[in-house]
């Protein structure tokens, strides 16, 4: 007797689940970025001044060819 060939089903994708764990993820992501905006708001008062990022970039020099001739 032939073995009889069953058709089986193939999986199929969840969209509905992949949708929302993208969604997840943009809310996530957003989340993460307005907490970043305020810490950094936050220490350096309310018009946004951070006085570490001032004093890092006073320390910095200049990259070469940037300066203006005098």
């Amino acid at each position: 007797m032939a073995p009889t060939t069953r058709k089986q089903k193939l999986a199929t994708p969840n969209y509905g689940y992949e949708k929302r764990q993208k969604e997840l993820a943009k809310k996530r992501k957003k989340e993460d970025k307005l907490k970043q905006k305020a810490e950094r708001k936050g220490p350096g008062g309310a018009d946004g001044d951070n006085p570490q990022s001032d004093d890092a970039s006073q320390d910095q020099a200049p990259a070469p060819g940037s300066a203006a001739p005098s």
